[in-house]
């Protein structure tokens, strides 16, 4: 049935223009008398739901949108629940990282068709989302002062001379200039070169942990030397530099005074001098039982090695907090993906990275890649139908058509066939849009007049909104899916006709099998 060659953009013109005009057409595609469209059907339905779907009241709604600073005009206030939460998703988005948990439980709320989860959403749910977003938030910004307070711990222990141009540095380049300073011995710099070769998680435990177990390695060096001629020295030397290592984990700088104080009053001056920040943390803890403790011996392991167990300890309280809090979202938005049936991509790249590390979790998150895995490709199912996808092209006047493609297939051509499958613009609960991989901001629409499918862009309108929205329906078959536009009696199905795409009823349910059945796949250009 199908020949695995493009059509030139000319034939299918020629082709199309044929079928347009052809009686079997109108009656297959069952075009409406003007004035009676299927979009003006579908704002005549919709202004119902508008004017019945509002369940919540204005103040639950301001209080909603002060979360995502969404502004509540009147028109605001006027729309229905499910729209409203289409505004706050959309405010949600715009903001990127920072409230990926409100857009999530969002996308989840817009995937029921139930009014009492919509209502719950606006009247709770955003703001238990939200709560998410601040608390892995205060995270990120605790992560990134504690690597900030690492690498300057690692100066000190090195000796190197702490500026903020030096702490700016991101982790490789920093650790490239610890290694090039002439403070650093031959063990920095070896372990600092084998952690250039690494991960970036590689890089972030040798500023954390082993710049100081390096420099350790170096003072024992040059200490057995020392000891050779004078042992009591080495030893004197060898409680000075403990003791250096112990006050940096405190982010304190040492006087002579304090380096010549007894164990305990050393401790003791270590807890006096804490930031505050470090009251509840596993190293204040430390400090605070070997002072107590009053066995001497207990005072010289923890300046020796008791104060670095413990401050390895905060580390990876710090690393599994964050860690946990990323694992919680990604298994919601894996979850979301999972019920909405069309982002197997998604679903797929999930399970991926919880199965993965924590590094691979926090890559997954990004909202660069988040939007990237939403891209799927729209396979034609059916008889002798393999290797056919929907695509646009920009020499067809955007018009969609379904073509053979493939990996080897040139990158316009597979971008051309890749879709960004988001929530639909027109906020109908089970409905999508698909935006183009290869021109954002447009979207595959249908034309009303002629009831062609194309690829345009979004000028903000309601009758593009609504015209850019699909609806999934299981397919006629009990597999793939079907995708409909319009409401009632003029829902119509995108199906293709001789190869190019329209929108179509479904009054042959066998030829709208063969012809509007498709699998949502894995995206052409990834």
């Amino acid at each position: 049935m199908y020949k695995n060659h493009t059509p030139s953009a000319r034939l299918r013109r020629t082709v199309t223009r044929g079928l347009v005009t052809s009686t079997a057409m109108a009656a297959a595609l069952g075009i409406v008398a003007p004035g009676a469209t299927a979009a003006s059907a579908a704002t005549s339905s919709e202004a119902v739901v508008l004017a019945e779907g509002i369940g919540t009241t204005d103040i639950q709604r301001v209080n909603a949108a002060a979360v995502v600073r969404l502004d509540p005009t009147p028109d605001v206030l006027l729309l229905s629940d499910y729209d409203f939460i289409h505004a706050l998703w959309q405010k949600a988005r715009d903001a990127g990282e920072l409230m990926d948990s409100v857009r999530t439980a969002a996308e989840q709320a817009m995937l029921s068709s139930s009014a009492a989860d919509h209502v719950r959403f606006i009247t709770t749910g955003i703001h238990d989302a939200y709560r998410l977003d601040q608390q892995r938030e205060q995270d990120r910004a605790e992560a990134e002062r504690a690597a900030r307070l690492a690498k300057s711990q690692a100066l000190q222990v090195v000796g190197i001379p702490s500026t903020p141009e030096l702490l700016e540095l991101n982790d490789d380049n920093f650790i490239r200039a610890v290694i090039k300073h002439p403070a650093a011995g031959p063990e920095v710099r070896a372990a600092g070169i084998r952690a250039l070769t690494g991960e970036p998680s590689d890089w972030r435990e040798f500023i954390v942990n082993g710049v100081r177990e390096a420099h350790k390695t170096d003072v024992a060096n040059e200490l057995k030397e020392i000891e050779e001629k004078d042992r009591e020295e080495a030893e004197r030397l060898r409680e000075v530099a403990a003791r250096k290592s112990a006050s940096a984990l405190f982010r304190i700088v040492p006087t002579e005074g304090m380096l010549v104080l007894s164990s305990d009053n050393f401790i003791r001056e270590l807890l006096r001098l804490a930031p505050s920040d470090l009251r509840d943390s596993e190293l204040y803890a430390a400090a605070q039982a070997a002072v107590l403790s009053g066995d001497p011996e207990d005072w010289k392991q923890f300046i020796h090695t008791g104060a670095d167990e413990a401050y390895k300890r905060d580390d990876e309280n710090r690393r599994k907090k964050a860690a946990e809090a990323d694992r919680r979202l990604a298994l919601q938005i894996q979850a979301a993906a999972e019920n909405d049936t069309v982002h197997p991509g998604l679903v797929a790249a999930a399970k991926a990275a919880l199965a993965g590390t924590d590094e691979q979790v926090r890559e997954f998150l990004k909202e660069d890649t988040q939007y990237r895995l939403k891209r799927q490709s729209l396979q034609l199912t059916g008889p002798n139908a393999d290797g056919w996808y929907v695509r646009q092209s920009t020499v067809d006047n955007n018009e969609g058509f379904i073509t053979p493609v493939d990996s080897r297939s040139p990158l316009a051509d597979r971008e051309d066939a890749t879709w960004v499958v988001v929530p639909s613009l027109v906020s109908k609960p089970g409905c999508w849009s698909f935006e183009s991989a290869r021109r954002p901001g447009y979207y595959l629409m249908t034309d009303v007049s002629s009831l062609r499918v194309r690829s345009a862009a979004d000028d903000r309108t309601s009758a593009f909104r609504q015209n850019a929205t699909w609806c999934a329906r299981k397919g006629l078959r009990g597999t793939g899916t079907g995708f409909v536009w319009g409401e009632g009696a003029d829902e119509r199905w995108l199906r293709h006709i001789s190869g190019a795409l329209y929108v179509a009823k479904n009054t042959n349910p066998e030829l709208t099998a063969d012809t509007g059945t498709w699998k949502v796949a894995a995206p052409l250009a990834p």
